[in-house]
């Protein structure tokens, strides 16, 4: 038989793709009525109205009518605040959104904080999957608007909005249509794991994954937690299956897993780049303009107002324009305006991830954060930390510390002109920044991107 005769028809392979297509179509329909009759039956106004038509159909519960108002407002409200799994009216869960054989897909889901930690984090895991098995199926469902570094990677994206983007969208509807495309990307993908990365779960998430027992409910959740922190809901943990924690500077971080019910995998921390993703000192030099035997400082720290001369980043720069043979290159982040910035031997680098550019740097100035720390650890370059003090969980005073004791930071808690210059001069001599690269040398652990891409990866084939 001739290979022409064993080749599929045309017309069968058209019908087969027309049966998938229309099959998805039913099941997005009817999962689209599930979910609105799980609305329906969760809702305050139903439970409410189910108490008034039991009680007439048993004229003695009136009596306890109004206790029961009592109760439903309480669990409302406990609910709401996630400390107790949403039921309906009878007190049962709404029945299993199965979605029918699941694919080796993986959704993941970052969302957008003030910078791009949760972004980077899932990004770095994601790349490193197709890297090791480039036949899983990545997809990524997020309100980061920087979709554009996704698509460079050929990484297909499901974008919405955040909340706050709206003036006129309060909390529950946002989240019905967080609720209504998260639901409808897992029917068209059938994902076998999804992966959240941010500190509170949204409740339309949690909706949409609420019952889907066949797909992994992943949550990637690093320290360091401040003590006193506002705790997670409980509510909002039980949707998950396993919690991974890349570790942090400190051994011991103020984290709360040991309390999880989920089971917890462990990583190093997770940064994005390589070694081999690092670019030349001689590239970013000459990109920018930057003479090669001069000496330049990367800085790096958030929000902040250039036109305050009480501001970090003015105190900062004004500092370092002392030094003539000194360029400062601030990271500008992708996030938020164009910075208005100038100076002969200033330069404003907006890329992603800037600490590809590591090699060009002499030192650094940085705050305290998660990604920003961990990569002048890994990549040993000598830096100046002015921790926030004042964010709601992290403990970047904490977490800078660590690198202090050790030699390979300077930290200062009190930022003024005085601590600012004594901490440039200091760092300024060529032999304690070679002492502080070597310190860094036995901070530095191995990439959790490569071992979270790995273990996943293990979990789609288990």
């Amino acid at each position: 038989m001739s290979n022409e005769d064993k080749s599929v028809p045309i017309e069968l392979v058209s019908s087969l793709t027309q049966d998938v297509s229309l099959t998805k179509r039913i099941r997005m329909k009817e999962q689209k009525t599930a979910r609105e009759l799980r609305r329906l039956r969760t809702s305050p106004t139903f439970k409410l109205s189910v108490l008034f038509i039991r009680a007439f159909e048993r004229p003695w519960r009136l009596l306890f009518l109004p206790f029961s108002m009592l109760l439903l407002i309480f669990n409302t409200l406990r609910q709401r605040l996630g400390r107790k799994p949403i039921e309906d009216a009878a007190g049962e869960d709404i029945g299993r959104l199965t979605v029918g054989n699941n694919l080796r897909t993986i959704v993941f889901f970052p969302t957008n904080g003030v910078g791009f930690g949760h972004f980077t984090r899932l990004f770095a895991i994601a790349r490193r999957i197709r890297v090791l098995d480039p036949d899983v199926e990545v997809i990524f469902f997020t309100t980061m608007p920087t979709l554009h570094l996704l698509e460079s990677q050929g990484i297909p994206c499901y974008h919405i909005p955040g909340r706050k983007v709206f003036s006129d969208v309060s909390s529950s509807e946002w989240n019905m249509v967080c609720e209504e495309h998260l639901s409808m990307a897992f029917t068209i993908h059938n994902p076998s794991l999804f992966v959240f990365d941010g500190t509170f779960p949204y409740r339309g998430m949690l909706n949409a994954i609420r019952g889907r027992d066949e797909i992994g409910k992943i949550w990637v959740r690093r320290g360091t937690f401040r003590k006193g922190a506002t705790r997670i809901p409980s509510d909002s943990i039980d949707h998950f299956d396993v919690i991974i924690a890349p570790r942090d500077s400190l051994e011991e971080a103020q984290d709360d897993t040991k309390e999880f019910k989920a089971q917890v995998f462990d990583c190093d921390p997770i940064i994005y780049a390589s070694e081999d993703d690092l670019n030349s000192r001689q590239h970013l030099r000459s990109r920018l303009g930057i003479p090669m035997d001069a000496l330049v400082c990367y800085v790096q720290l958030g929000a902040g107002n250039i036109n305050d001369i009480d501001s970090d980043i003015s105190i900062t720069l004004s500092e370092l324009a002392k030094y003539e043979d000194v360029y400062t290159v601030v990271g500008e982040s992708m996030l938020g305006k164009s910075l208005e910035i100038g100076g002969p031997r200033v330069r404003i680098l907006r890329d992603y991830p800037n600490s590809v550019h590591f090699k060009s740097f002499d030192f650094a100035i940085i705050a305290g954060g998660y990604n920003s720390y961990h990569e002048v650890i890994r990549f040993g370059l000598p830096s100046i930390s002015y921790p926030n003090l004042n964010t709601g969980m992290d403990d970047q005073l904490a977490r800078v510390q660590v690198a202090e004791d050790a030699g390979a930071m300077i930290v200062l808690e009190d930022v003024n002109q005085e601590t600012v210059s004594k901490s440039i001069s200091k760092v300024m001599d060529q032999s304690i920044r070679e002492n502080m690269r070597e310190a860094t040398v036995g901070l530095s652990r191995e990439n959790g991107a490569d071992q979270v891409a790995q273990y996943l990866i293990e979990r789609l084939d288990a």
